[in-house]
C-alpha cells in the first residue's frame, strides 16, 4: 500500500490546533484515518434484496410543497430558502449563498417536484458552496448555468474540487480547503466560512474513486451567530469535535433521507434518528432538515424521513427547534430571535 500523507491548502489557516491536514494514501482521501472504499458486492446484495417496504414506498406518494421564491430571489432581505435536496439559497448580511446546486433532472436522478423557481432567476449570487463531488450534490448542467448568470461568483469547496468544476466551468474560480481550514473571503466579507468535517466519500466514474474531498461548512458572523451546512455525511464523532471547536451552534442544516437499506447506506448518510443525535451532539438551536424528498435514491418511503424527525422532535427528544419548510418557503433569521 502507498505511503499515507497529510494534505491541506498552504494559503488558508488551519484553525483546529495541532491538526495535521487531511490523510492521503495514494491518490485517495481518507474518511479521518481510515481509507473508505464502498464495496460493490453492497450494490449487487442491494438490488437481489427485496425491500420490505417495497408496497409501502410504492404508495406513498408524498412530495414536499412547494412555493415560488422569486420575489426573495430578487430581494436583499437576509434568510433562507430551500430549493430541495441539499440546495438552499442563503443571504448572510447581504451576500448570497448558494449550496450544492442541483436544478435539474438528469440520468438516474429525476426530481420529484419542480423548483421553487426559474433557473435564470438564479442571479447575483457571491458563493457557491460545494460540499463534495456526489452527482445529487455537483450537476454539471447546473454550475454550468449559475457560472454563466453570475460572472462574479466565487466557489467554495473541498481539496480536489477546482481540477473537477474546471471541467465544467473552466473560468469560475474554486478555492479548496481540508477540513478545520478557514477560506480566505477577502476584508470585506460579512462573515467567517470554515471547511470541516463529514464523514462520507467520492465517486463520480470508474477511476477517481476519494480523489476528491467531502466535508461540511459553518458560517459565524461577526456577533458569533453559526450556520451549519452538514453536506452529506453519515454518524461519527465529528460532530462533537465541531462543537467543542465553535461552542453550541444556531442554525444545523442537517440530512436525514436515503438511509435504507443499512446496510449499504449506513457508512454514506444519516438517518433521522442519526441526524437527530447529531444535531443535539451540536447543540443546535434550529434545526433544518434537508436530503428528502427531491430524488427516489434508496429504499424507504418517500414520507418517512421527515414523519420520523417529527416524531423525535414532538417527543420532546430534538433539543433544538424543528423547521420543516416547503420548498421554496422562506425562513427569515430574525423570526428566530
Amino acid at each position: 500500500m502507498a505511503a499515507a500523507r497529510y494534505v491541506r491548502n498552504e494559503q488558508l489557516s488551519t484553525i483546529k490546533p495541532n491538526y495535521p491536514g487531511n490523510k492521503m494514501i495514494g491518490s485517495e482521501y481518507c474518511n479521518g484515518e481510515e481509507l473508505y472504499e464502498p464495496n460493490f458486492s453492497t450494490v449487487i446484495r442491494w438490488q437481489l434484496t427485496e425491500n420490505p417496504q417495497k408496497e409501502e414506498k410504492k404508495a406513498d406518494t408524498w412530495v414536499p410543497e412547494v412555493v415560488n421564491c422569486t420575489a426573495f430571489l430578487q430581494s436583499q432581505e437576509d434568510g433562507l430558502v430551500w430549493l430541495g435536496h441539499a440546495c438552499f439559497v442563503l443571504r448572510v448580511g447581504g451576500k448570497t449563498i448558494l449550496t450544492d446546486p442541483v436544478l435539474f433532472s438528469s440520468l438516474g436522478l429525476r426530481r420529484r417536484h419542480p423548483l421553487p423557481c426559474r433557473p435564470e432567476d438564479l442571479v447575483n449570487i457571491d458563493y457557491l458552496l460545494l460540499s463534495h463531488g456526489h452527482r445529487d450534490h455537483l450537476d454539471e448542467q447546473s454550475i454550468k448555468l449559475v457560472a454563466r448568470q453570475n460572472p462574479q461568483l466565487q466557489a467554495f469547496g473541498p481539496l480536489g474540487m477546482q481540477k473537477l468544476v474546471r471541467g465544467m466551468a473552466h473560468s469560475l474560480p474554486v478555492q479548496e480547503a481540508g477540513w478545520w481550514q478557514q477560506f480566505d473571503l477577502g476584508p470585506e466579507a460579512p462573515f467567517e466560512l470554515f471547511y470541516l468535517p463529514a464523514s462520507h466519500w467520492h465517486r463520480r466514474g470508474l477511476f477517481d474513486l476519494n480523489t476528491v474531498l467531502w466535508g461540511s461548512f459553518l458560517i459565524r458572523t461577526p456577533d458569533g451567530r453559526t450556520l451549519f451546512f452538514a453536506g452529506d455525511t453519515s454518524m461519527a464523532d465529528h460532530f462533537e469535535q465541531i462543537e467543542k471547536q465553535f461552542g453550541p451552534l444556531d442554525i444545523a442544516l442537517m440530512p436525514i433521507g436515503a438511509y435504507k437499506p443499512a446496510f449499504m447506506m449506513h457508512m454514506s448518510h444519516t438517518n433521522p434518528h442519526e441526524a437527530a443525535k447529531a444535531v443535539n451532539q451540536l447543540r443546535a438551536g434550529h434545526v433544518v432538515p434537508m436530503h428528502y424528498g427531491t430524488f427516489d435514491l434508496s429504499d424507504e418511503p418517500a414520507s418517512e424521513p421527515l414523519r420520523e424527525l417529527q416524531m423525535v422532535a414532538n417527543g420532546q427528544m430534538l433539543r433544538g427547534e424543528l423547521h420543516a419548510p416547503a420548498v421554496g418557503e422562506v425562513l427569515r433569521w430574525q423570526d428566530w430571535e
